[in-house]
């Protein structure tokens, strides 16, 4: 009860931090990057970011917002440093072989090494949370959104944090944040749907 509680505080104080934020511009249901992704984009990586997240906000379709998302994506799996990136392949191999313990450990060690890789956090949380370890995925999602607010899988994963807890209404407030960065995110629009009918006893 305790430990659920704290967790809860957690959630509550993170989701608060996030609506008194400005949104910088532009399991199954864990946002996560797709099996193959396209060449990053060469030149200035926050450059690039900028102009990926204008254009997924403004994508006409699902097809162009999945394209211009798997660059996303392609961004911020990469890393400077080679050592993160060879040991980020064995956490990719270790969490298909469903070792999740041991794609934690070298998830610590990349972390140790470069604090600074956004991605590290963000899958880290993301096995904290399929290990149902709430605290702690929490604790790095807070990393990856000190680093890079308008991260949509750390925002879709915190929202389905604050739901297990039972926390609807921050739920609603950190999906609707997901979508005002991604609008054309797959499975947010009908857990906002969902919500806010629960929540608020009305329709979008």
């Amino acid at each position: 009860m305790g430990t659920r509680f704290h967790v809860f505080l957690m959630a509550a104080a993170l989701a608060a931090e996030l609506s008194a934020a400005p949104v910088q511009a532009a399991p199954d249901d864990v946002v996560g990057p797709p099996a193959k992704l396209p060449q990053a984009p060469k030149g200035d990586r926050l450059r690039n970011l900028d102009f990926l997240f204008g254009a997924l906000k403004a994508a006409p379709n699902e097809e162009s917002a999945k394209a211009v998302e798997e660059r996303i994506w392609a961004v911020w799996m990469i890393s400077p440093s080679d050592t993160a990136n060879l040991l980020m392949t064995r956490v990719r191999t270790a969490v298909e072989q469903k070792d999740l313990d041991l794609a934690i450990k070298l998830l610590d060690g990349i972390i140790a090494i470069k604090p600074d890789y956004v991605e590290a956090w963000n899958r880290r949380a993301t096995l904290y949370y399929m290990q149902k370890d709430y605290g702690r995925a929490i604790s790095d999602i807070r990393e990856v959104l000190r680093r890079e607010p308008r991260h949509f899988g750390a925002l879709s994963g915190l929202g389905l944090i604050l739901q297990d807890i039972g926390d609807d209404k921050q739920a609603l407030e950190v999906y609707r944040r997901a979508l005002n960065v991604y609008p054309r995110l797959q499975r947010i629009p009908d857990l906002v749907k969902e919500l806010q009918q629960k929540v608020e006893g009305r329709d979008i």
